[in-house]
């Protein structure tokens, strides 16, 4: 496989990310379950064969010194797709995916396929929605289209409207975005990342998660 794609992946200031976790994790720092689900989602990036660079949006030390990937420093109060655009901008020019922040559970192998499928059939941008159907967890545009994010409330309808391309693949893993504690008992079923896993106290030593 060819390393062709920028990944971009924003993360908020940790005291304002995942808000309705908040209390998923009974004696462990609000701030530590948001860190890990983003740490472990860009060591899977990472490992992806196809990923050339992930480039992370933030502006929260304590994310830019964990995350081990480019930073690039997001506008404080922006918001989710000014942070996209702004590293899709970063980014340059070539193959670019959004993704999403929460998802500890990703396989590399099923990130790949879904950007591998991206790349088929007509140069146009193409979406991953989420376990419901309702959000999105990735988006991609191929060189010379912009990646036009449009993520937030009932995001994979207005991609849909925005002229994106469903990407449909059996990718239990890449679709798994964690929002609730049920997402996050959802995603334990899938195995989790190193990181997360440690700190939910699951039986899953660093390293196994499958890819």
């Amino acid at each position: 496989m060819t390393q062709v794609w920028t990944v971009v992946v924003p993360v908020k200031r940790l005291d304002a990310a995942k808000s309705r976790l908040r209390g998923a994790l009974p004696g462990q720092p609000h701030a530590a379950l948001a860190l890990a689900l983003a740490v472990d989602t860009v060591e899977a990036v990472r490992a992806c064969p196809v990923v050339a660079e992930v480039l992370v949006v933030t502006d929260d030390p304590v994310v830019t010194a964990a995350i081990g990937a480019r930073v690039v420093p997001d506008r404080p109060a922006a918001g989710l797709n000014p942070a996209f655009r702004y590293g899709a901008s970063a980014a340059g020019p070539g193959w670019v995916a959004g993704l999403t922040a929460d998802l500890p559970a990703l396989r590399p192998v099923e990130l790949a396929a879904a950007l591998s499928a991206a790349q088929s059939g007509p140069p146009t941008r193409r979406y991953v929605p989420d376990d419901p159907g309702t959000g999105t967890v990735l988006l991609a545009a191929p060189p010379g289209v912009p990646l036009d994010p449009r993520f937030g409330g009932s995001s994979a309808a207005a991609h849909a409207a925005s002229g994106a391309l469903p990407l449909l693949g059996d990718w239990p893993s890449l679709r798994r975005d964690v929002d609730t504690a049920a997402d996050l008992a959802a995603a334990a079923q899938l195995g989790l990342g190193a990181r997360t896993a440690s700190l939910c106290g699951a039986a899953t030593p660093a390293g196994s998660r499958p890819v």
